[in-house]
């Protein structure tokens, strides 16, 4: 079987071996043919954290080829999207079925590829917040990975949706998203106060997020791209929005693994239903993964990077 495992000489830290063993799958598990699967941006430091014959790919959709042996989840035939923690850029996998949502005809193993990472942590972040209808939400690096979700599921929600871009060419954007507001810069002292602020960016941008805060408001503190540390006192709480007794959740989404099928299914309906676009800004054969790596890195791509495989 062929798949991708990291090797040090490899472009990208990568080499596409063909002696793979097939999975044996659990009796939970059902073996998926890989038909496309994501990039995110965290792998790229996985693959420099396990730099010799660790097998990565979390983001995967595919074709149910072995129905699960306890006669749980999907059956054979049945196109699928799966939440992996690792061996996803592969022909085949075996995937716990509390990890699958099977895909309705009118969503693309494109489009369900490029869901999982990204949309469960935008989908999940969005819940610390509670009920938003009708509350204001900040979506901070809205139109990254992660933000570009957020801000279609918060709009989708009944939220009033600000969008925080890093500049004037990403604006137009996130207006197509579905904002109602976007900014480049959190200085202007006419937005907030926010319900809810959902935070990918970090560095400086966490502690000026937290100061536009509403008191007792939550702020979902997802990522930090940038790698910058982010200094925060208890000052920053009483800022303009004077958010007093608001809550800064560090914020991990695949917990709890056991709905992680569930909130897939959900996501999967938003997208058939018209609600949820995934943006993918380029799509290439699998044995292309090494120079998709490379545009990712350059930034010569807007949106998701999604491979095909087969």
């Amino acid at each position: 079987m062929r798949g991708f495992i990291t090797d040090p000489a490899g472009a990208a830290g990568l080499r596409l071996a063909d002696d793979l063993p097939e999975p044996v799958p659990a009796a939970d598990e059902a073996v998926v043919a890989v038909r496309a699967y994501a990039l995110n941006s965290d792998e790229r430091n996985l693959i420099a954290r396990r730099p010799d014959g660790w097998r990565p790919g979390q983001d995967v959709s595919g074709l149910v080829v072995r129905a699960a042996a306890d006669g749980t989840g999907p059956a054979v035939g049945a196109r699928v999207v799966c939440y992996l923690d690792w061996e996803g850029w592969a022909e085949r996998i075996a995937v716990p079925v509390r990890r699958i949502a099977v895909l309705p005809d009118n969503v693309s193993f494109e489009q369900a590829a490029a869901l999982p990472i990204a949309g469960i942590t935008a989908l999940r972040a969005l819940r610390v917040g509670g009920a938003v209808l009708g509350r204001q939400v900040l979506v901070t690096g809205a139109t990254g990975g992660v933000g570009q979700f957020a801000v279609q599921l918060a709009v989708a929600a009944g939220a009033t949706v600000t969008a925080l871009v890093s500049g004037p060419a990403r604006v137009e954007e996130a207006r197509a998203l579905g904002a109602h507001r976007v900014v480049t810069t959190l200085d202007g002292d006419t937005l907030g106060p926010f319900h809810l602020v959902l935070e990918g960016v970090g560095g400086p941008v966490l502690p000026q997020a937290i100061r536009r805060v509403a008191a007792g408001g939550h702020i979902a503190w997802y990522g930090n791209p940038s790698r910058r540390g982010a200094e925060i006192t208890l000052a920053d709480f009483f800022g303009y929005a004077q958010g007093w007794n608001a809550h800064l959740v560090g914020f991990i989404s695949p917990v709890p693994e056991e709905t992680l099928g569930e909130d897939l299914a959900i996501l999967v309906a938003l997208v058939s239903d018209g609600r949820l676009r995934p943006l993918i800004g380029l799509v290439r054969d699998w044995t292309e993964t090494a120079t998709a790596f490379a545009a990712f890195e350059d930034r010569s791509a807007r949106g998701k990077f999604v491979l095909t495989v087969g």
